[in-house]
This record gives C-alpha cells, sequence and structure tokens, in this order.
C-alpha cells in the first residue's frame, strides 16, 4: 500500500495559505476542509476546497473551477491528466511543477471568490 501522507501534507500546505480569507471546518492527518464565509442561499457557507487521502489517492478539491471553469483554460496537459470531474485534481506521487501550478490556480480561484465577493 501507497503511503499519501508526504503528497496529503504537500497539497495541505497548498490549501493552508488561504486559511486567513476562508473558514477551516477539518484539519487532521487525513482531510483538511475550507469553506469561504459567503453564506449561500441554503444557509450554509460556499465551499472553497478540501485535501483528503483516499484509497488509491490523494484529492485536491478547488470549488472555484467548479463554479468558474475559465480558471482551468490555461493549465498544463500534464495537470489536466490528474483533474477528474470539474473540481478535484487526484495525485499518488508528490510532484514539485504540478503542485507550483497548482498553488497557482488555488491563488487565482482566491482572488476570483473575491471578484465574487465571496472572500474579503
Amino acid at each position: 500500500m501507497t503511503d499519501f501522507a508526504s503528497v496529503f501534507a504537500a497539497l495541505r500546505s497548498i490549501m493552508l495559505r488561504h486559511t486567513q480569507q476562508l473558514d477551516c471546518t477539518v484539519d487532521n492527518d487525513q482531510e483538511l476542509y475550507l469553506n469561504s464565509k459567503h453564506i449561500q442561499k441554503n444557509g450554509k457557507p460556499l465551499f472553497f476546497g478540501a485535501v483528503q487521502i483516499k484509497k488509491r489517492h490523494v484529492s485536491y478539491h478547488l470549488m472555484p473551477v467548479y463554479l468558474n471553469p475559465k480558471l482551468v483554460e490555461g493549465i498544463s496537459p500534464e495537470l489536466q491528466k490528474h483533474m477528474h470531474g470539474k473540481s478535484c485534481f487526484n495525485f499518488t506521487t508528490v510532484d514539485a511543477s504540478l503542485f507550483r501550478e497548482l498553488a497557482k490556480l488555488t491563488k487565482a480561484g482566491i482572488m476570483d471568490y473575491k471578484k465574487q465577493r465571496f472572500v474579503g
């Protein structure tokens, strides 16, 4: 069985760069969840992102790319290969180059949330 702890730690560190603008609802050695402080019409906060250790990979969920698909238009083919669905990226190993690109995409996501006034 593969040890995903280092993958999780690297992806978690990308997401944690934005905690000052977001609410952390779960943070342990298996998962990290961040919500915006924006409350939706259903009374729940708008989800921003998560990192989760799964059985076969570590998932990096980034809701801004679901709400604004234009954010992923310029991503590399290599990062595109890791994208599953509309807002999730799955990894089994640490890839510094892809993680730098993912960090830029996450920053673009927080900027998009700011533009839409979902975060301050």
